[in-house]
């Protein structure tokens, strides 16, 4: 049996970009622990797709529900049919990400408005619209996806090491402004994860043996590495922690 801080039994998530990679098996954890969990994406068919797949192990506990996490209008909306529809949110995971990556001089004004809206202001907007309703109510956890690149940048990522290192602060700002209501709100930078988005760069020989040397576990992480900090994030066990990163990246920012 497992520890009763950990338990997140019956407790209600709404995850952003959960259709696949690692926003989806953030979610399998959720639905592993006992959680009624929302999926999020903007695309009807790969979502309604996971959904049902999961729902083939974890039945009417996986919900989903489409919307533009950048738009707040619709943000707005959702966040009230998800609440009418499965009860209020306990857990927001702000997971919706992109990358784009290209030399600084020959990044286009349309890709970095692209990365501060996806990566930045979504994660403001979602968090706003379910802090409003966690507020009156004394309590919630909201955890928010950052990266090694919060804290590190190689070449031809500036503007998403910007995205993510803004998001860093904007989750100590949400501690600042929500934890007297008893939400804590926290963040994990994962490091380099074998993903969909980092196929290329798996597949890359130079790259990853880059990436294996550079990391004291000498691997790529696995999604599912990211399920722990998860669970202790959004349980009881947290009640305590704001405003904190937790970098799940197998040691790579502690070394030289």
């Amino acid at each position: 049996m497992s520890h009763p801080l950990f338990d997140v039994t019956g407790k209600v998530a709404l995850v952003t970009g959960s259709s696949r990679g690692i926003g989806r098996a953030l979610a399998v954890g959720l639905l592993e622990a006992g959680c009624t969990v929302v999926l999020n994406g903007r695309d009807t068919v790969a979502l309604e797709a996971a959904r049902k797949e999961l729902a083939e192990s974890f039945g009417d506990r996986v919900l989903a529900q489409a919307f533009d996490v950048t738009d707040s209008a619709a943000v707005t909306d959702a966040v009230a049919r998800i609440e009418r529809r499965a009860g209020p949110i306990d857990i927001l995971v702000n997971n919706t990400g992109a990358q784009r990556r290209a030399p600084l001089l020959d990044f286009t004004d349309e890709d970095w408005h692209g990365l501060l809206d996806t990566n930045l202001t979504s994660a403001f907007l979602v968090g706003r619209e379910v802090a409003r309703r966690m507020v009156p109510r004394g309590h919630g956890k909201i955890v928010n996806i950052c990266s090694l690149q919060s804290e590190a940048v190689r070449p031809g990522i500036a503007p998403y090491s910007a995205t993510k290192g803004g998001l860093k602060m904007l989750t100590k700002g949400m501690c600042a402004d929500l934890g007297p209501h008893g939400i804590q709100v926290n963040g994990i930078g994962p490091g380099y994860f074998d993903t969909e988005l980092t196929s290329a760069l798996v597949a890359d020989e130079e790259f990853n043996a880059w990436v294996r040397g550079r990391t004291p576990a000498g691997r790529w992480g696995k999604v599912e590495d990211l399920v722990g900090a998860l669970l202790f994030l959004s349980s009881p066990a947290s009640d305590f922690v704001n405003g904190q990163l937790v970098y799940v990246d197998g040691g790579m920012l502690s070394v030289l």
